[in-house]
């Protein structure tokens, strides 16, 4: 892995921005998981641009990129295009019955390792192909992307349990800290802090970075401790709708189906334009 300089900084940035114009074009025509899918783009785009060897091929010496969180497809969806693994047209059939495109991955689209969608499963599908590949001698690096909330199920303690005591130090957990779940602050609901020391008291070595820095995610990425016996926890701290300041850490502006004529208004926000005029309903659920 090369070091991240000023030319591959701003590359990686403009992909970034790309990829949230993908995700705000899906909000419409029935909607999507826009909020949340706006939080982990910059995740997304340095795994599969910097960090992933093989991605989304059948190479049995590939890196697995497993997302638990599966309601952000959009963000996922909208890196593949900007890698090449995906036609940027089939992203106009997003929600129709014509396509596997829709709320939550799918294993027909090529690049999706799992489906995904009832959180909490993921960590210990992530973890069973981790023991899978060390008992093969790979070196294969399987990473697992979790949303904060998603900390709430106790499958996920469960499989870092038995993780630790298998030794995956293969494994890295990623958690998207955005600090909401559905339409609830964590911190009201389930409190989670202090995070870090609950991961460090189930045995993993864990790192908490800015999420939206595509420099600290290139540090804190390539001096992942290897051969120590533990998982690695990456707790990034980032903004549920980040990049449009109209619904940036709103409650409310989690799932979010807009019109076109918004869609239009928050593509100009997104480039720094007046912000965007929001009238259409919001989703709430207890």
């Amino acid at each position: 892995m090369e070091t991240i300089n000023d030319k591959k900084l701003k590359s990686l940035q403009a992909t970034a921005l790309r990829v949230r114009e993908h995700i705000i074009g899906m909000s419409s025509g029935g909607g999507c998981f826009i909020g949340a899918s706006l939080s982990c783009v910059e995740l997304m785009v340095y795994l599969y641009a910097e960090y992933l060897r093989k991605p989304a091929t059948d190479d049995p010496d590939r890196d697995y990129l497993f997302l638990s969180k599966g309601h952000d497809v959009p963000a996922l969806y909208g890196t593949f295009v900007e890698m090449g693994l995906l036609d940027e047209e089939r992203l106009d059939n997003h929600l129709s019955v014509s396509d596997s495109i829709y709320w939550h991955p799918n294993r027909n689209i090529p690049g999706v390792e799992f489906h995904s969608g009832s959180l909490g499963h993921l960590p210990a599908v992530a973890a069973g192909v981790a023991m899978d590949c060390r008992m093969k001698r790979g070196d294969n690096r399987i990473v697992v992307i979790t949303g904060d909330g998603e900390l709430n199920e106790g499958s996920v303690w469960e499989t870092i349990l038995v993780a630790n005591a298998k030794k995956l130090d293969n494994l890295v957990i990623i958690v998207d800290r955005n600090q909401f779940q559905a339409n609830v602050r964590t911190e009201e609901l389930i409190p989670l802090e202090p995070l870090a020391d609950k991961f460090e008291a189930f045995g993993c070595n864990v790192s908490r970075i800015d999420g939206h820095d595509f420099i600290q995610l290139d540090t804190t990425f390539r001096n992942l401790p290897e051969g120590r016996g533990k998982v690695n926890v990456i707790i990034a701290d980032t903004v549920r709708g980040k990049g449009l300041p109209s619904i940036e850490a709103r409650a409310d502006r989690w799932f979010c189906a807009f019109s076109d004529i918004e869609v239009n208004q928050l593509l100009e926000e997104l480039q720094g334009y007046e912000q965007a005029f929001i009238e259409s309903e919001t989703l709430v659920v207890r």
